[in-house]
């Protein structure tokens, strides 16, 4: 039902390890899009999912990172076809954007003969693209659309396969520039009004790709919640260091976005799900401890996912 569309990048994959138990329990079905050429972060994480028996889709023509210009044929000898080909409940991910032509479309989805799940971002042909997969009789595990990219007359091609909508609810802009909250999705409670049998976001790293972060003249820590009065929608809060104006001193900024979301978080009125990972921040913010960006940015990936097993019943 629930589709977090994941990159390839340290603590996305270190988040996908440590809670590869919790995804098979929830049924969750990560997308992943590697980024990097470097595997080794990538096989431990595969190797976690794979060992909780968990249902995952991982990309094998990467649409950013490492891999762009259809240069990923490593990540599938080495790793669809190597070190994750004995494993059955993955779905090879072929993204489609409106740089592929039909001819191209079709010559990737001729490499694999096993499910095959299409991300739709942008792609243009739908029709010619559903009579192919007709034609060719192809295993279509899932078909997958990046919303704001495909049109619900896209979409409608494909109505004989199971259809997840993929949103981006995370508003991308400079830390000092976030406000304290704002709406985030409300995916969960329409996807099917939509036509569609599953949705995903894109957490709160949003669908904007970056190698690596600049210098941190604000830190923000983000933690979705259910908003009761905007009809139980998930909204996003935003706690953002005091200190805005230097780079310098990243670890006191952190523990300035700490003492907010402390502040916010154990208020008798608070509306912030106690999720492990919120848990884990107020210990931070007791001890006064800065465990690094990476790792603060991981937290709030696995806040997001606790809070959707919550909202969906799968977390008693």
């Amino acid at each position: 039902m629930y589709y977090p569309y994941v990159r390839g990048k340290q603590f996305e994959l270190l988040m996908l390890r440590e809670m590869a138990p919790k995804i098979a329990e929830w049924g969750f079905t990560p997308v992943i899009e590697p980024v990097k050429k470097n595997f080794s972060v990538l096989k431990r994480a595969l190797d976690e999912l794979c060992e909780n028996n968990c249902n995952f889709v991982l990309i094998a023509n990467p649409y950013v990172g490492e891999f762009q210009k259809n240069d990923a044929s490593s990540l599938v000898q080495q790793i669809i076809e190597g070190h994750i080909g004995d494993y059955a409940n993955f779905s090879v991910g072929i993204h489609l954007s409106s740089e592929n032509t039909f001819d191209q479309a079709s010559q990737i989805l001729d490499q694999f003969d096993r499910p095959i799940s299409i991300i739709h971002n942008g792609f243009s042909e739908g029709q010619k693209l559903s009579e192919l997969i007709a034609e060719k009789s192809l295993k279509i595990q899932e078909h997958i659309f990046i919303e704001k990219q495909n049109s619900r007359l896209y979409r409608k091609h494909f109505g004989s396969h199971k259809r997840v909508l993929i949103e981006d609810g995370f508003i991308n802009r400079k830390n000092r520039e976030h406000p304290a909250s704002e709406p985030f999705s409300e995916l969960y409670l329409t996807y099917d009004e939509l036509g569609c049998q599953g949705f995903g976001d894109f957490l709160m790293v949003g669908s904007e790709f970056s190698e690596g972060g600049g210098p941190a003249y604000a830190i923000a820590i983000h933690l979705t919640y259910v908003d009761p009065e905007a009809d139980n929608s998930i909204a996003i809060k935003h706690y953002v260091s005091k200190d805005v104006d230097t780079p310098k001193n990243p670890g006191g900024k952190c523990l300035q976005a700490l003492q907010k979301l402390y502040d916010d978080v154990t208020s008798d009125d608070s509306l912030v799900y106690k999720s492990n990972a919120v848990n884990e921040y107020l210990q931070f913010y007791e001890e006064q401890h800065f465990p690094g960006l990476g790792y603060m940015k991981k937290l709030s990936m696995q806040h997001h996912l606790e809070l959707m097993a919550h909202v969906l019943n799968k977390e008693a």
